[in-house]
């Protein structure tokens, strides 16, 4: 009995040592576990590219339209503004051309346009605006020759100058003006001056009397003037 009871736990302790090569061989499926939550993980990773939105591309900036000039119309002229006082129309009947004022000429009838009397009358001013130019040319010179004392002050000196040349581009001016003075003179001797170059159409008293070089009828000289603006000179 003893030895049948000895036997017995010799067994027993047998048994555990028996299996141990099945849990050790039980081992490796159990770290191969991990492997199963991989597909889950895959599965929650594509649900996240399937929720996620998808990105909108953006179209390229479009250029902005281009924009063509618009056609300049010629805008028609403004007139002058004329008033005929008719209490003055019959003055120049009885009037010498010196006599005569701006609005006296200005309320003679339009028969009468460019008669010899208003030649005459336009004759006078262009002769009295010639000798004024010709007056302060001899002016200027006087006034040169006066300053050719050298100055020791280089501020003043510099004054001097600047004086000197803005005297020189108005006396310019003039020549140029002096020039188409002569012209005009002219063209009364010919019987051509108050009527526009262009047209043939008259000038008009009143823009004679602000411009009385002026070749061109108010008309023609906005649409120089329009022309230069779009072409150029």
């Amino acid at each position: 009995m003893n030895a049948a009871a000895a036997k017995k736990p010799a067994q027993s302790e047998a048994t555990p040592a028996q299996k141990t090569p099945a849990a050790a061989a039980k081992a490796p499926a159990a770290k191969k576990a991990p492997a199963k939550t991989a597909a889950p993980a895959k599965k929650a990773a594509a649900r996240k590219r399937a929720v996620a939105p998808t990105p909108v591309r953006q179209a390229p900036p479009m250029a902005p339209p281009k924009i063509l000039p618009m056609p300049i119309a010629a805008t028609p002229p403004v007139p002058i503004a004329v008033r005929k006082d008719p209490k003055l129309a019959n003055n120049w009947k009885t009037k010498p051309v010196e006599a005569l004022s701006d609005d006296e000429v200005i309320a003679m009838p339009d028969s009468e346009y460019m008669n010899d009397k208003q030649l005459a009358y336009f004759r006078l001013k262009l002769v009295e605006l010639k000798n004024d130019i010709l007056a302060n040319a001899g002016q200027t010179t006087e006034n040169l020759r006066e300053d050719t004392v050298v100055v020791p002050d280089p501020a003043d000196r510099a004054t001097i100058e600047e004086e000197h040349a803005l005297e020189l581009r108005t006396r310019d001016r003039e020549r140029k003006l002096l020039k188409k003075i002569e012209q005009s003179i002219a063209r009364i001797d010919s019987g051509d001056y108050g009527y526009c170059d262009e047209t043939g159409e008259p000038i008009g008293v009143p823009r004679l009397l602000a411009r009385p070089t002026a070749t061109l009828s108010l008309e023609a000289q906005q649409r120089r003037e329009l022309k230069q603006k779009m072409f150029g000179d």
